[in-house]
């Protein structure tokens, strides 16, 4: 049976969580502000303490539940953000939790999870497998599971965010949410349609993995193909019964983009807000910046779902953005195999200002003929112009130049 989650309801949950759930800002952003064209705030939920908004839907399940639960224990599945919110709240009251999630969870998740005293299992290569899993221990150690969007105590907690924001923001116009379950969206869209009925509830999810879109599409729910995606956080390939319902009645737009606009985004937030988000963190900006939404002149607001992001997958967002920013530029260069062609070539290319990152030889495997080695160039610049510059300079001065393009 579906139930409804009402306004009242999430009232209710703000009272219950109050004083161990953060109301996390929403600054506005003149920068992201000018970049779009909309006026622009951003309600940080990778501030939660855990990193994410799942703490709201988690904390709002496990202060409801009767003492003879409590005694039992909870089990939940999780693609990282929900189960480390559960291990934390769990700890605090002193309910004994068992995780399970996926076996590529990022191990920024499962240690912290582990750490506050959670049972993780690894379990499966994706969400839904990692879901059957925890039913299984649900009925075989007589645990409470809890549900990681597909609950109306979840769902409550979650739209507590809008009872903020319409504080915070309060002639916005648009929020802009990411989607994977829908629990988030869900609760932001019935409290948020509930005081201020002309506000756009817009979702957005990967390409990769439009599971919400794909139901809403067919009229009900359907579960799309297993895919990769950096959006981790929102990597659900089956919506759930009241996720759904709530969408089809208070959503008013789904839309979806690329891995490369999430992680454009990723690097947009780190470099004009000095904020840390997830892939599933990032895509409400994604879809701004990108304009599958048009909300020009708008006040709108992104609301950052988590920041729970493995410091490896930053590095290397950080390194394909310099690259596609012109800002890195690896060129391969013909030189005579002769003593000091090297140091001619890099004094060219301090010539031109810019940096010389890492130099590579290949004599072997290369289109160089005898007598020649092709020289492979990691430079810093400041952009497609001194790119430009830095391969015209070498071509006046003799050299065949290539650029390695980013693919």
């Amino acid at each position: 049976m579906i139930q409804s989650v009402t306004l009242d309801d999430i009232r209710a949950a703000e009272a219950r969580v109050k004083g161990l759930i953060a109301v996390t800002p929403c600054p506005y952003s003149e920068t992201l502000s000018v970049l779009t064209g909309s006026r622009v705030f951003v309600k940080l939920e990778n501030l939660q303490m855990t990193g994410s908004f799942k703490e709201r839907g988690a904390a709002n399940v496990l202060l409801a539940l009767g003492d003879e639960e409590r005694r039992r224990g909870v089990v939940t599945a999780s693609a990282g953000n929900h189960g480390l919110a559960v291990a934390f709240h769990a700890a605090h009251l002193g309910v004994r939790s068992v995780i399970v999630m996926p076996e590529w969870a990022p191990l920024t998740k499962v240690t912290a999870a582990r750490r506050h005293g959670a049972e993780v299992i690894l379990h499966g290569d994706n969400y839904d497998a990692s879901y059957e899993r925890a039913r299984e221990i649900e009925a075989e150690r007589g645990l409470v599971f809890i549900h990681p969007f597909d609950d109306p105590r979840v769902i409550a907690g979650q739209g507590t965010i809008a009872l903020e924001l319409a504080q915070q923001v309060p002639d916005l116009d648009a929020v802009i949410v990411p989607v994977g379950g829908g629990g988030l969206i869900g609760g932001v869209a019935v409290a948020l349609k509930a005081l201020k009925p002309a506000a756009r509830v817009i979702g957005v999810q990967s390409e990769e993995m439009p599971g919400m879109r794909a139901a809403l599409q067919a009229g009900e729910r359907v579960t799309v193909p297993a895919a990769a995606t950096i959006a981790d956080g929102i990597a659900v390939r089956r919506v759930g019964l009241h996720t759904l319902a709530l969408a089809q009645r208070f959503v008013d737009e789904i839309v979806t983009v690329s891995e490369e606009e999430i992680a454009n985004a990723i690097l947009l937030l780190l470099e004009i807000e000095r904020t840390v988000v997830e892939g599933a963190g990032a895509v409400a900006l994604a879809a701004l910046v990108n304009k599958p939404v048009a909300l020009e002149g708008k006040t709108t607001v992104l609301l950052l779902g988590g920041g729970n992001i493995d410091v490896n997958l930053i590095a290397r967002v950080i390194e394909r953005g310099l690259v596609k920013d012109g800002r890195i530029v690896r060129l391969t260069v013909l030189l005579r195999d002769r003593p000091g062609s090297l140091a001619r070539l890099t004094a060219l290319v301090a010539e031109t200002r810019a940096n010389v990152l890492h130099i590579g030889h290949d004599r072997a495997f290369s289109r160089a003929r005898l007598g020649e080695t092709e020289v492979e160039l990691t430079l810093e610049t400041s952009g497609r112009d001194h790119i430009d510059a830095v391969k015209r300079h070498l071509h006046e001065a003799g050299y065949t130049v290539e650029e390695v393009l980013h693919r």
